[in-house]
């Protein structure tokens, strides 16, 4: 089985680096790591690690994926991780296994063990302690079903992506919210969405590099909406999705955290409300605000 790293990344040189060297500890190695990146500077002292091909493309998540998908079309599994998340050793051996015992499986995602996404985040060292102090599974091979793949781990069986033509929608711009819900649905409307419980890692949740809270609120409540609109998120979903995140930047703005701008993101909301409320379904939009 031929496995490709793809890795999209902006801004972030000294984490890139850290993570493709940490790859390096993978029991099965993957037979080939691409990083699509948009300007020279976000792979400062990068390319002199081995085994890496760097690509570009035009900014934005969605565009440096697909740049991914295509130029490793041929692969039998495309494994996308943010440039901030760190495997555990056994990541891509258990990635293999379950898609051969598990032929049905169309996306695979692994176990997050923590997540700086939601938090201040975590520096390189501290996700390597985390891992290293994780007692792992008694099952590395578990498999547990999934509503979708999360974006900073999703595998790809790329059959299913030849065959059906799945593409990371380039209308979610940019950070592009919930790119990794829409595509993820879409594939495993052809097969199964299934997390493993012995592929796990640290998600980094770095804050350099991301969209400002603005444009990040904006697409908190557009994104969603035009998801549901396209069928590859439930209403049932989006509403309360866009909703909780309205509350929760409007209650958090007061006392903020230091790493979120919570009012700005607010103030996002209230636009993409509007919008949203006058008929403008339009994600693209935050690239005005």
């Amino acid at each position: 089985m031929h496995i490709t790293i793809g890795i999209a990344t902006r801004g972030r040189p000294a984490i890139l680096a850290g993570v493709l060297r940490d790859l390096a500890g993978q029991s099965r190695a993957a037979d080939r790591i691409l990083v699509c990146h948009v300007s020279a500077d976000d792979i400062t002292d990068c390319e002199a690690i081995p085994g890496v091909d760097f690509i570009t493309a035009p900014a934005g998540l969605p565009r440096q994926r697909n740049r991914i998908l295509d130029a490793a079309r041929d692969s039998d599994v495309v494994l996308f991780l943010d440039d901030d998340f760190l495997c555990n050793n056994a990541f891509l051996a258990v990635l293999e296994s379950s898609f051969q015992n598990h032929p049905d499986m169309v996306v695979a995602t692994g176990t997050v063990i923590a997540d700086g996404a939601n938090a201040p985040g975590y520096d390189l060292a501290e996700g390597a302690a985390l891992l290293a102090a994780d007692p792992g599974v008694a099952d590395v091979f578990a498999v547990t079903e999934a509503f979708n793949g999360y974006g900073c781990n999703m595998a790809f069986r790329m059959a299913a992506v030849r065959a059906h033509d799945i593409r990371v929608d380039e209308r979610l711009p940019l950070y592009a919210w919930y790119e990794d819900i829409d595509v993820t649905r879409r594939l495993g409307a052809h097969g199964k969405i299934l997390r493993l419980a012995g592929a796990r890692g640290v998600h980094l949740g770095v804050k350099a590099g991301r969209v400002p809270g603005l444009r990040l609120g904006y697409s908190q409540v557009v994104n969603p909406i035009y998801l549901a609109i396209k069928g590859s998120f439930p209403w049932s979903h989006a509403i309360p999705s866009a909703a909780r995140h309205c509350a929760k930047n409007l209650l958090r703005s007061a006392f903020p955290e230091p790493w979120a701008d919570r009012w700005g993101r607010f103030r996002g909301n209230m636009f993409g409300l509007w919008d949203v409320l006058r008929g403008r379904v339009t994600p693209e939009r935050i690239l005005d605000l």
